[in-house]
């Protein structure tokens, strides 16, 4: 399955830099927390993997946080991830 990387999580002052905002087409709170505990996978133009977990979910309309083992570069915000 597919999700799409929304944003950085991040507060007024801090950007958390491992902590990914993914919106993984639920409608809702309750939808978005079946996908807590499943894997993420970031592959980098170059082939690169950077992988990552479903921590939460984010809000009551239907998004994810996701923390991954590195930080993404920012061109992968708007990219898309693979969710097992």
């Amino acid at each position: 399955m597919k999700a799409k990387v929304i944003q950085f999580r991040r507060g007024l002052k801090r950007i958390h830099e491992r902590h990914f905002i993914l919106d993984v087409d639920a409608k809702s709170r309750e939808d978005a927390g079946k996908f807590v505990g499943k894997d993420v996978e970031w592959t980098s133009p170059a082939g690169r993997k950077i992988k990552g977990k479903i921590s939460s979910a984010h809000g009551n309309k239907g998004l994810v946080r996701a923390i991954f083992e590195k930080g993404l570069p920012g061109q992968a915000r708007n990219d898309e991830v693979e969710v097992r």
